[in-house]
């Protein structure tokens, strides 16, 4: 398979192109409707006298000119469809280059309090999540962040099949993205369940059959009008009967008409979304559960959906006075076509959650295989239940540039904990996210940045970022208390990975590195497993008392009066710090 910039590049050209051939046909198929209507309104007009003839002609100019709109229109959904998928290869060119900082960031689910989310930027301005979202629907996202957020360490290999299977076919993943972003929902998928859920009947039964045999009689009276049997003041008296007996039933139909108009669209493009589903053959084990879950016993969801959707669009033609009128007084269309809305509801309502789920489930995870095809340099964790929690050779973090990312072999076993070491801005920050990454990418059964990698599932539980609270009218110090009391009473439960970033630093340097050590020495004995960056150098003392605690650290050397890193991880102490010289560089003191 080509480079998936070569791949995104022969796609937007190729959408272009079809894109611009459907504009030349829309500009045609307006023509010919404006020819259609000039031609039909003249022939009426010299035909007016026989009036009879003049109804022939109109009937015809109105097939004709509905023939041609409804080409129209299915023309300039293609093209809107070809032009989403050249936004959509714009935007993935853009984003390959760096570029994806305007993105929706995600910002709305991050949450102090969790886990590791806050810690590891994985929400919020230039974080994975923005990097990763590929989603066209609220929902999708929702379930897309959730996925990151879950923790979840079980039938990962199962999740990593999906995903593979799903990157092996970027052009489905497109298709089914750009249709889903052609969706405008006027209202949430949970309110329209809501809604289907809780909806009472009001039409009564008989009305199935009783709007035909009152269309029946008023073609019976047309008819003999025509045919000049009965006078046509008859037929015309006829349509106030109609009108009466729908005003019986207006409230209601107004009432369910409301909540109709604002969810007709969704379920004409959540039936193409489903379609697409049900269409596509799918061999791995998560998928086809997904697939099952919207097949039914005589009909395909798909059809369910555009059965709703044709019903709804029916009903919606009430909002059109001619029809309005003309359609209640010799049809009863609206009793009719309500009488079809509500047995659909009473039908499948129990059922449009689980649809709904799967939609956004693909939503969701079209991202995870688009991650996945556009880094076929990463790898998908090889997933055991050795003595190694991560085993990685060449871990970088995802989200640097690959032309400068500096990237270290990582092996840590059960039960092992390192303290790292390092001058300011040596990497150490930048080390513990890309390991938390490696964690929560695994878990989520994504591939991960490096050139191998082993990996026995573990939860993740970080405290990197603490902050005081006006609002909770709590101090820096205690905030990191109580995370640090998070943490130890979550390991009391089941085994995290435990990360920290320079912990106790609301208190004095003497309190901290005996806070510190103690906390360490309790996690230790406990037998956590995690990492700690340090500036403490005396921390690393524990490493003499404890076989399980290891040293590591990130340096620093000063080359010609010039600050230098090489951000790789190595074994032992960090001798060198740079505040004092750097303090100096910026002129700062003397």
């Amino acid at each position: 398979m080509n480079s998936p910039t070569s791949f995104y590049t022969s796609q937007l050209e190729k959408h272009k192109t079809e894109a611009a051939l459907l504009q030349k046909r829309i500009i045609l198929l307006s023509t010919l409707r404006l020819l259609t209507f000039i031609v039909s309104v003249s022939a009426v007009y010299i035909a007016f006298p026989n009036w009879q003839m003049a109804t022939v002609f109109g009937l015809i100019g109105l097939g004709i000119f509905i023939f041609f709109l409804s080409r129209y229109t299915d023309t300039k959904a293609k093209r809107q469809l070809h032009r989403s998928l050249v936004s959509i290869n714009e935007e993935e060119l853009k984003i390959a280059s760096g570029d994806f900082h305007h993105r929706d960031s995600g910002l709305t689910f991050q949450e102090p309090k969790h886990f590791y989310s806050l810690d590891i930027d994985l929400f919020g301005k230039g974080s994975f999540f923005q990097y990763l979202n590929r989603t066209s629907s609220s929902e999708g996202e929702q379930q897309l962040a959730k996925s990151l957020k879950a923790n979840t360490i079980t039938q990962i290999e199962k999740r990593q099949d999906a995903i593979k299977e799903l990157s092996q076919n970027p052009e489905w993943i497109q298709l089914y993205a750009a249709t889903s972003s052609l969706i405008t929902t006027e209202t949430p998928a949970p309110t329209i369940i809501n809604w289907l859920k809780t909806h009472k009947t009001y039409i009564p039964k008989q009305m199935k059959w009783i709007p035909w045999v009152f269309a029946s009689i008023s073609i019976g009276l047309l008819a003999l009008a025509i045919l000049k049997i009965l006078d046509i003041s008859v037929f015309g008296y006829w349509i106030f009967v109609g009108l009466v007996v729908t005003g019986r039933y207006l409230k209601n139909i107004n009432s369910l008409a409301s909540n109709s108009d604002k969810t007709k669209d969704t379920f004409k493009q959540y039936a193409s979304l489903l379609l697409q589903i049900e269409n596509k053959t799918f061999t791995t084990e998560l998928l086809l559960e997904k697939q099952k879950k919207i097949q039914s016993e005589n009909k395909k969801a798909s059809v369910i959906f555009s059965e709703f959707s044709k019903h709804l669009d029916a009903l919606d033609n009430r909002n059109n006075l001619i029809s309005a009128i003309f359609g209640n007084g010799y049809l009863l269309s609206d009793i009719k076509n309500a009488y079809k809305v509500e047995r659909w509801i009473s039908t499948y309502a129990h059922k449009v959650e689980d649809w709904f789920e799967v939609v956004s489930f693909f939503d969701a995870y079209n991202s995870l295989g688009s991650y996945a095809f556009n880094h076929p340099e990463h790898v998908f964790p090889k997933i055991t239940q050795e003595q190694s929690v991560i085993k990685a050779t060449q871990l970088g973090h995802p989200l640097l540039n690959r032309s400068k990312r500096v990237s270290s072999d990582v092996i840590i076993n059960d039960q092992e904990f390192f303290i790292v070491t390092g001058a300011n801005m040596a990497g150490k920050s930048t080390f513990l996210r890309t390991v938390s990454l490696h964690i929560v990418m695994a878990n989520v059964g994504l591939p991960v940045c490096a050139e191998s990698s082993e990996y026995s599932p573990v939860k993740l539980i970080t405290s990197m970022r603490t902050s005081d609270s006006l609002t909770d009218d709590s101090s820096y110090f205690f905030s990191e208390l109580t995370r640090l009391k998070f943490i130890v009473d979550a390991i009391d439960k089941e085994p995290y990975f435990i990360i920290l970033d320079e912990i106790l630093k609301g208190t004095n340097s003497t309190d901290k590195a005996i806070g510190s050590r103690k906390f360490v020495e309790k996690l230790v004995a406990g037998n956590a497993t995690g990492i700690i960056a340090t500036h403490d150098l005396s921390l690393c003392k524990i490493s003499e008392e404890l076989n399980d605690v290891k040293n590591y650290y990130f340096d620093a050397e000063i080359v010609n009066d010039e600050l230098y890193f090489d951000y790789k991880f190595k074994k032992g102490i960090c001798q060198n710090m740079n505040a004092s010289f750097l303090l100096k560089k910026m002129e700062i003191v003397d």
